[in-house]
């Protein structure tokens, strides 16, 4: 544990210094939870968006884009149950002060059994070698069976006890687990309590004349309520779907883990509108498709895992988590919903306008049923960013930290270092970046000696380094460098582009 704490310190600590995160109004001494992206962030975060879109978007011909408004018609929350029942169980600890979600409380210590009983496993594995039979193991040791047992237990009471919005028994499980203040250790809790998460803002010229609005607590209701606008403008026909990236905000109780939990956030989400009855056949499709997703950035296989969830929200009738293994432990990283017609009969209900589809091969009309892919745009940066960390012993003895990320959506594709600032290589180094600029985000740097800027290359994350010599006004050749294995190769200048194509193209990584 106290080693993942360091590892989250170092990348917070990393970000800010390479130019990824910074906090936001910083000289003000801060705003809690709010966070802005520096130079690199902003290309980062972009090229993830783009790998996003591309796949969803442009690899589907029955998957089209929106750019809804962040302000929308109070109605619209209303209908979609967010002015009623968007909420969060908090809970106080009396001696500490601190608040927290009693939800999240509960499941941490959950979290904490499973990985007891993985501990098991694990030893189990080394001791038995080759010859482990995990499920066998699972099935026949009572130690795992009573950690894992309990765990489901804890889990399906909670489920139960928000689902009946039985507060009273969600603290009564917290007593009786004896959940203890993470930072203090004390066990004097409030109640707990409801806690509506929409930010409330005002709309109009002068107070009296003002409405009240929210900033949207998610991008979703955007989708819905331009449904029959993109069907019939579009010509779509069942199944399709509209993809929607943009910012969300959400009061949060407890935001921390720095850009895990944010009050304003991105969220890229995918709505599909299928024929009802066929929603859990596509359902399992969007959980296939998500997860290669998430494979095709190469992360590791072994980060990632699905979370049936035991409480489903009220407009659904399946829902599964993408978890991700953080520094602070596997949380949700995406979520895939079905939502049953919900959503759109209830717009329909609260706008008096019909949100249905004519189903030429049915001959009928009908309200479609919808599959939702949901993925925080800000907690896939984190993902990335975490895991691509690493602290590396060279052959030599020495150390060198490296930023291992995808090459397909490192914010800088290649730097052109000329090997001296003189003797006419900046320019033939500046010539070569008017070249690939076009196709590329390219850097120059000609600070400091060439094996420290190397390192400062592999510590911001890009890919290739790209020397330019005096050789290279002879022959016109320069040494290319790979980040991850440190191979240099000499080529000719003209085999930049296709060297450069190969490491960061979208087909590639993604197909």
């Amino acid at each position: 544990m106290a080693k993942q704490e360091d590892l989250f310190k170092n990348v917070i600590s990393h970000a800010k210094e390479y130019g990824y995160i910074f906090g936001s109004s910083e000289i003000y001494d801060g705003l809690s939870a709010v966070y802005d992206y520096g130079q690199n962030g902003a290309e980062l975060k972009k090229n993830i968006r783009d790998y996003w879109w591309k796949s969803m978007v442009q690899m589907n011909q029955n998957i089209v884009g929106l750019d809804a408004a962040i302000l929308m018609h109070p109605k619209t929350w209303k209908a979609s149950g967010h002015v009623d029942a968007f909420n969060d169980p908090l809970i106080d600890n009396k001696d500490s002060k601190k608040r927290y979600r009693a939800d999240v409380l509960v499941e941490d210590y959950a979290e904490k059994l499973l990985q007891k009983a993985q501990k098991e496993i694990e030893k189990a594995r080394k001791r038995f070698g080759d010859a482990f039979d995990e499920e066998q193991f699972v099935a026949t040791n009572d130690r795992v069976k009573r950690y894992l047992g309990q765990r489901q237990e804890i889990l399906s009471r909670l489920a139960d006890s928000l689902t009946r919005e039985d507060l009273k028994d969600v603290k009564a499980l917290i007593e009786e687990l004896e959940i203890a203040d993470p930072e203090t250790g004390s066990k004097n809790w409030t109640e707990v309590r409801q806690f509506n998460l929409m930010f409330g803002t005002k709309l109009g010229a002068s107070a009296e004349s003002s409405s009240d609005l929210y900033l949207r607590p998610e991008t979703a209701q955007g989708i819905f309520v331009n449904f029959s606008n993109v069907q019939k403008t579009g010509r779509m026909k069942i199944p399709f779907g509209i993809a929607q990236t943009g910012k969300a905000f959400r009061n949060e109780i407890v935001a921390r883990q720095f850009i895990f939990r944010m009050r304003e956030f991105e969220q890229m989400e995918m709505q599909f509108f299928v024929r009802p009855g066929d929603e859990m056949k596509w359902y399992e499709h969007w959980k296939e498709q998500r997860i290669k997703w998430h494979y095709s950035l190469k992360l590791g296989k072994e980060n990632y895992r699905f979370h049936d969830h035991e409480k489903l929200a009220h407009y659904a009738n399946a829902a599964a988590d993408i978890e991700f293994d953080f520094p602070f432990g596997f949380k949700e990283l995406e979520g895939i919903h079905s939502r049953t017609d919900f959503d759109l009969k209830a717009h329909e209900e609260h706008s008096g306008r019909k949100l249905r589809f004519f189903d030429p091969e049915l001959n009928e009309n009908y309200v479609p049923y919808v599959i939702e892919t949901s993925i925080g745009l800000d907690r896939m940066f984190l993902a990335v960013l975490s895991s691509s960390l690493i602290e590396e012993t060279l052959e030599d003895g020495s150390s060198r930290t490296v930023l291992k990320l995808p090459a397909v959506l490192a914010p800088t594709k290649a730097a052109i270092l000329p090997l001296v600032k003189k003797d006419r290589l900046p320019e033939l180094a500046q010539k070569i970046i008017d070249e690939l600029k076009w196709d590329f985000q390219v850097q120059y740097d000609e600070k400091d000696a060439i094996g420290r800027r190397y390192r400062r290359q592999d510590a911001a994350g890009t890919p290739l380094c790209i020397t330019v010599d005096h050789d290279s006004l002879e022959d016109n050749t320069v040494t290319v460098r790979y980040r991850d294995s440190m191979e240099q190769k000499r080529v000719k200048i003209e085999e930049l582009y296709t060297i450069i194509k190969e490491e960061v193209d979208f087909r590639k990584w993604f197909e």
